[in-house]
């Protein structure tokens, strides 16, 4: 929309530079470009503003597919004017000198020729198509029939129309019909959804039989080991004891060499003894001998009366003590009796 400013009578048209003025003057067109400013009387000036940037224009429109289903069309016209100065002869771009504003809808005019001429190509192709194949291939049909369509159209370029592009979002049967049809895919998806999971299933089953069977496999060989274990314990015990009883064995046998040679240097000894004990008693016996026969051959010599006083000396030798010694006559008498009787004879 244009900025119009007053000024004592006068107006003052400021456009922005996608805005295509043209300013007629009692007949004559005396400005006539984009993004124009100049002054002008609102009582002599005809005013008209063409935009003459690319615009959108979406469009939602229901057709009906050769099965007879019903379906939507999403799409999207990018158009723009060309021609600027023909729109305008065309359609009413013309705008208030006081406000700027628009005095018609003329881009409602533009929007409802391209969404009829639009629609009216759609629907010639969806109805030679059937619901399957407008729901698989129908958007890039679509697209290139409106395409076409409005390309051969003979108004729009009448009306200094251009279009631009032609996009197709979308081609929806209804609701119902719709959900008919994700049905059979929503199955298939659970179905295949339900096979990953029986996979996932039979997938964990097997890892955890394997996990099982290395658990099983790894006791098998723990007890394969421990009765090894148990096997060389009992080997080494048995080592153990046959060293031991071995050690013993020659303990035992240096044990009883050296008792036997303890009892025979003993033996020995205690033989070797008794000779000495033997020869030492033989050498006394003889040298008792010798002196008794010495004794006697000593004595063989000797008188009575010598023989009596060595008697009667050994014999005091071998009295024991006597303190004290009562003669009654008697005995002295006869004692004295015998001394004299020696005496004489």
């Amino acid at each position: 929309m244009a900025d119009i400013t007053r000024r004592l009578g006068w107006r003052h048209l400021r456009a922005t530079p996608t805005a295509h003025i043209r300013h007629h003057r009692d007949g004559r067109l005396v400005h006539d470009g984009p993004g124009l400013g100049f002054w002008f009387r609102p009582l002599t000036a005809a005013l008209s503003e063409v935009p003459v940037e690319d615009r959108e224009l979406a469009m939602t429109f229901r057709a009906r597919t050769a099965d007879f289903q019903d379906v939507s069309v999403q799409a999207t016209v990018t158009y723009r004017i060309g021609d600027p100065a023909l729109a305008a002869a065309r359609l009413d771009f013309s705008i208030d000198p006081d406000t700027g504003v628009w005095r018609g809808a003329p881009l409602e005019q533009l929007g409802t020729l391209l969404t009829e001429t639009a629609q009216q190509h759609a629907l010639h192709v969806l109805a030679r198509t059937p619901l399957s194949e407008a729901l698989a291939d129908g958007v890039a049909a679509v697209r290139e029939r409106i395409a076409a369509g409005l390309g051969t159209e003979p108004r729009l370029p009448a009306t200094g129309i251009e279009v631009v592009a032609v996009r197709v979002m979308a081609v929806r049967p209804e609701a119902e019909v719709e959900r008919a049809l994700r049905t059979p895919a929503r199955e298939l998806i659970q179905q295949e959804a339900d096979r990953a999971t029986y996979e996932r299933r039979a997938v964990a089953v097997e890892r955890e039989r394997a996990i099982a069977e290395n658990e099983l496999a790894s006791q098998i060989e723990l007890a394969r080991r421990e009765e090894q274990l148990v096997e060389q314990r009992g080997a080494n015990a048995r080592r153990d004891a046959e060293e031991k009883a071995a050690a013993d064995q020659v303990r035992a046998q240096a044990e009883a060499a050296r008792t036997v040679r303890l009892a025979e240097a003993e033996a020995a000894r205690s033989v070797a003894l008794a000779r000495a004990e033997a020869q030492a008693a033989r050498e006394v016996g003889e040298a008792r001998a010798e002196a008794q026969a010495a004794w006697l051959r000593v004595h063989g010599d000797v008188d009575v009366a010598t023989l009596h006083a060595l008697t009667g000396t050994r014999l005091a030798e071998n009295l024991p003590h006597i303190e004290s010694v009562t003669l009654s006559p008697d005995v002295l008498t006869g004692l004295l009796a015998r001394l004299g009787g020696g005496e004489r004879g």
